[in-house]
C-alpha cells in the first residue's frame, strides 16, 4: 500500500465509528519500524500489572513489584545506552470500560511505542458474579479494539502486546466455575482475535502457566486462581520478553 493509499485507508476510517470499522495494523506495516533507541514501553492492566506500584515519580517504587517490574529492570539493565522508558499504569479493580475512561491521560499523552495490556478477568468476574456495570463478551471486544484504534490513530507505528488473561481453579474461586471457565475462554478467544487483526504480538499466559505447572503445584505460581506469586511474575515476563523479542530483536539478547 502506497502512502497515499494509506492517507486515505486511514481518513475514512477515523471518520467513521468505532463500531463501523476496525483499523488493521498491518495496514502500517510496523515490520520496517527502525527505531530501537528511547523507546516507550507503557504496561496497562489490572492488579496484575498493578504490583502496588507507586503512584508518585519514586524510581524506587514506580514499577511495582511484578512483572512489569522484572521486565523493565531486566531490559533496562541491557541496554542503559538505548535510553528506554519503562511505565506502568496498571490500576486493580480495572476492567476494559475503566481503561476506556482513562485512555488518554494514562496511554495515549504518555505516547508509547510498545503498548502492554493485561486485562479481562475482572471483566470476566463482573459478569459471573453479577457484579454492578458488568462487561459482556460485545462490549469486551468492542471496547478493547476501540482502545487499540484510538492509539494507532495516535501512532501508527506502536507495537501493541496483548496479553491472554488466565484463571486457575482454587478453593476462593466463584462456586460458578464452569461458568467462569467458559466466560473466560470466551475472552481469550476475543482476546487471540484482536491480537490477530491488530497485527499484535499475543503472549499466551493460560498456556504459559500450565507448561509452569507440570513442575510445581499451581498455588506455587498463582496463590489464588488469579494473582501470581513472585515465581508466578516470572512466568508472565519470561513468556511477555520471548513472544515480544519476535518483534524487537534486541530483546533476544535480555
Amino acid at each position: 500500500m502506497s502512502s497515499e493509499s494509506r492517507r486515505i485507508f486511514i481518513k475514512k476510517v477515523t471518520a467513521g465509528s468505532v463500531a463501523a470499522a476496525v483499523i488493521p495494523q498491518s495496514v502500517y506495516d510496523i515490520e520496517s519500524r527502525q527505531k530501537e533507541d528511547g523507546l516507550v514501553f507503557l504496561f496497562q492492566g489490572d492488579s496484575i500489572t498493578d504490583g502496588n506500584r507507586g503512584r508518585n515519580q519514586d524510581p524506587n517504587h514506580i514499577m511495582g513489584h511484578g512483572y512489569a517490574f522484572s521486565i523493565a529492570s531486566r531490559v533496562g539493565y541491557a541496554f542503559p545506552e538505548k535510553k528506554l522508558t519503562f511505565i506502568n499504569r496498571g490500576i486493580s479493580g480495572n476492567k476494559v470500560t475503566d481503561l476506556d475512561k482513562r485512555w488518554k491521560e494514562d496511554t495515549l499523552d504518555l505516547k508509547p511505542d510498545v503498548l502492554s495490556i493485561l486485562i479481562g478477568i475482572n471483566d470476566s468476574s463482573s459478569l459471573v458474579n453479577s457484579r454492578p456495570d458488568p462487561v459482556s463478551l460485545q462490549m469486551y471486544n468492542d471496547i478493547y479494539r476501540s482502545l487499540l484504534d484510538r492509539v494507532i490513530k495516535e501512532n501508527p507505528k506502536v507495537l501493541l502486546v496483548l496479553s491472554q488473561p488466565f484463571v486457575f481453579k482454587h478453593s476462593g474461586n466463584s462456586p460458578d466455575w464452569e461458568k467462569r471457565v467458559a466466560d473466560l475462554t470466551e475472552r481469550q478467544r476475543i482476546a487471540e482475535k484482536i491480537a490477530l487483526d491488530y497485527n499484535a504480538v499475543y503472549v499466551k499466559l493460560q498456556t504459559a502457566f500450565d507448561e509452569a505447572c507440570k513442575k510445581a503445584p499451581v498455588e506455587y505460581w498463582i496463590w489464588d486462581g488469579i494473582h501470581p506469586t513472585v515465581a508466578g511474575h516470572e512466568v508472565i515476563a519470561r513468556e511477555w520478553l520471548k513472544q515480544v523479542g519476535k518483534r524487537l530483536a534486541f530483546l533476544k539478547k535480555v
